[in-house]
């Protein structure tokens, strides 16, 4: 990441350019205002001084100084979709664009191993690692919910909305969407219903909410999505919303799932009209979730329906990926732990000089809003992490509590608040990050650092070598497929630039 020169050894950045020698190797609310998508061509590559845009001059300035701000307040987010279309993006020998890439979703599609709670809330897992300065570390936050078993869930009410317009025609895509919508069919429980819509110029209803007894009836509507016409998405979404509101049942989960590209060329497509259906219909309980596909995908409308629908924003691009998700993850969590979660870290100014939050930058909140029940918050399901990095700069020799991070949600059904927190110890700190510090804070680390790179194309010294050879140190350790394919991305970033 990029920062000013005084705080060079803050940023996740820097902590990679220590590697070599050291191991192995508060804000105002506010949404990120929509964008009109692009069509995600090949942007230009890395240069070495690339001139710095306003988006990285607002990075540089989130560095909070502790004895003017010492409170971090953000909702949380468990999207993936920043990094499934990163990871294509890479696989097919393009560099993301810089404004696609959002570390923390990069962070989140990683495999975490917090201890899960006894009941329907949060653990807080607080710990942190010293960089060689000794001045210098990094603090992560980790906040799990309870898994749940997916035949113990209540029933649910699906409402799926396919986009079959002519951006769908691309080889295998509408084909990849019918292949999961398929797969789900054959998890889902007899309690469970689902209606089906397609879009392109116009909307149709191909099933209404139709029992999973009759699953037959489900199998033949997904077997006549075919190709025709325009993208109409508002069309789409509001008829989907209105076939979900149909049936809706106070006693299921009642969510609407969105398989498109996001290209939205028809109807309203000054975005905000959308983004006002998906929170007017999330305040009545019926959720969102996007799935994205497509090599052209617009990333920016998916991820801010799914944050203002109440739901998340995943992207597929294999069989592989499409089973994962719609045969393993969606059946499981269809159902709600946490509404509006937010997440609050108090620094104490007397250990800590300055730190700054890596990512979520569209998710901030104001002190005030942590205990707003009406500010809008993270939906979280079963079995989810969330984790938030920060880089800090420590004061020396200094002793005692360093911060403590709460974590308040409201329950899916009752809106009864919650809150649960956890801290850390400076005493406590693990003395060398790649040396000492837990493999999955070290992977934590090197995802979040790569995303930044890609992202500010800037990283004081870093540089992907260095990423590469810890990448590929850690999958060696930990033996997960996911930080293997990790450094293969690192080295196909290489190999683009």
């Amino acid at each position: 990441m990029k920062f000013r020169p005084m705080v060079v050894g803050v940023g996740l950045a820097a902590l990679l350019a220590l590697a070599a020698c050291g191991g192995a190797g508060n804000s105002t609310s506010g949404e990120r205002a929509p964008q009109q998508a692009s069509g995600n061509g090949k942007p230009a590559m890395p240069t070495a001084s690339p001139a710095r845009s306003p988006a990285q001059e607002d990075r540089e300035a989130d560095e909070q100084d502790t004895t003017t701000a010492q409170i971090s307040t953000f909702a949380l987010d468990v999207d993936t979709a920043s990094y499934g279309y990163a990871r294509r993006t890479l696989q097919e020998g393009r560099w993301p664009a810089p404004g696609e890439i959002r570390p923390e979703e990069w962070v989140n599609a990683f495999r975490q191993d917090y201890a899960q709670p006894p009941d329907d809330g949060f653990t807080v897992h607080v710990d942190g690692a010293r960089l060689p300065s000794r001045d210098e570390a990094v603090l992560r936050v980790g906040l799990q919910t309870r898994a749940s078993d997916a035949s113990e869930r209540r029933p649910a009410n699906l409402t799926f909305v396919v986009d079959v317009s002519g951006s769908m025609a691309e080889t295998g895509r509408l084909d990849l969407v019918k292949s999961a919508l398929l797969k789900l069919l054959d998890q889902l429980a007899p309690g469970d219903q689902v209606s089906i819509v397609s879009f392109s110029d116009q909307a149709t209803v191909l099933a209404s909410m139709t029992p999973l007894t009759a699953r037959s009836e489900l199998q033949s509507a997904v077997e006549q999505l075919s190709i025709a016409g325009g993208t109409n998405l508002e069309a789409g979404l509001i008829t989907g919303y209105q076939e979900a509101s149909k049936a809706f049942r106070p006693a299921a989960t009642n969510r609407v799932v969105l398989l498109s590209d996001g290209l939205a060329n028809q109807g309203s497509t000054q975005w905000q009209a959308i983004l006002d259906q998906a929170k007017e219909y999330a305040g009545k309980q019926v959720t969102l979730l996007t799935v994205g596909v497509g090599r052209d995908y617009g990333d920016t409308l998916m991820e801010q329906l799914a944050d203002n629908g109440d739901g998340l924003a995943v992207y597929v691009s294999s069989e592989e990926e499409a089973a994962k998700i719609f045969a393993t993850q969606l059946p499981a969590t269809i159902e709600l732990r946490a509404r509006d979660a937010k997440a609050q870290v108090v620094f104490n100014p007397s250990v800590v000089e300055s730190y700054q939050l890596i990512g979520y930058e569209n998710r901030a909140l104001s002190t005030e809003e942590f205990r707003d029940d009406s500010r809008d918050g993270g939906e979280i399901g079963p079995g989810h992490s969330v984790t938030a990095l920060y880089s800090l700069r420590l004061k020396a020799g200094a002793k005692g509590q360093l911060a403590q991070a709460t974590v308040r949600w409201q329950d899916p059904d009752t809106r009864a608040a919650s809150e649960s927190s956890g801290s850390l110890q400076a005493d406590d700190l693990t003395p060398s990050l790649w040396d000492k510090a837990p493999v999955r804070f070290q992977v934590d680390v090197v995802v979040a650092a790569f995303a930044v790179y890609l992202r500010d194309r800037k990283a004081f010294g870093m540089d992907l070598p260095e990423l590469g050879e810890q990448a590929t140190r850690l999958a060696a350790v930990s033996e997960d497929p996911m930080v293997s394919e990790l450094a293969t991305l690192i080295d196909k970033a290489r190999s683009v630039g």
